[in-house]
């Protein structure tokens, strides 16, 4: 199943990019940091979401307008007081098919099922508000990711999944660059 053969081929960028940012939140000491780390999972998110944006429609997935995406994150730093300027640089994977929307979508949505670890570290440090897009589906969580997997496993072509390995590899590298010569606060 491809859903497998990317969580095992992205293992070292995935714990890469993990560490990134649990130091970052390990380091959130306001709302104003917190704000600051969201602006770059928001500059990220959105990126890649607008270059997956043409590949994926209600076709492919059903409850594309259901999915979280980077308007609850821009919602979270603006309960925060933060707004979306200055953002730092972001740089999607490039994606031409739907292979490669896929791959990339593989890592936003995982990071979904993540968002309840991270919700409980800013809550230990104090934080209060700010996790809409963190709490991901709730209850649903499980359900919602089995269901893109469901859609991410029909790709069995060898070239399909080569590109949706390499996508969704680059996803991550490309996410924690985003992170890259950010200081811990």
């Amino acid at each position: 199943m491809l859903s497998t053969k990317i969580k095992e081929a992205t293992r070292t960028p995935h714990q890469e990019v993990e560490k990134k940012v649990v130091l970052r939140i390990k380091n959130v000491r306001s709302e104003a940091d917190y704000a600051d780390l969201l602006k770059h999972f928001y500059a990220y998110f959105n990126a890649v979401e607008q270059a997956v944006a043409p590949f994926l429609t209600t076709d492919i997935l059903p409850d594309l307008a259901e999915r979280r995406n980077a308007s609850f994150i821009k919602s979270d730093i603006e309960d925060l007081g933060g707004t979306v300027d200055d953002l730092p640089a972001a740089a999607a994977p490039e994606i031409h098919n739907l292979a490669q929307a896929l791959g990339a979508l593989y890592v936003l949505e995982g990071s979904i099922m993540g968002g309840p670890y991270i919700v409980q570290m800013l809550q230990k440090g104090g934080l209060t508000k700010g996790f809409s897009f963190f709490s991901g589906y709730g209850e649903a969580s499980g359900q919602k990711w089995a269901a893109f997997t469901a859609v991410l496993n029909r790709i069995e072509n060898e070239k399909e999944v080569e590109q949706a390995l390499n996508s969704a590899h680059q996803t991550f590298a490309r996410f924690g660059d985003v992170f890259e010569g950010v200081e811990a606060i």
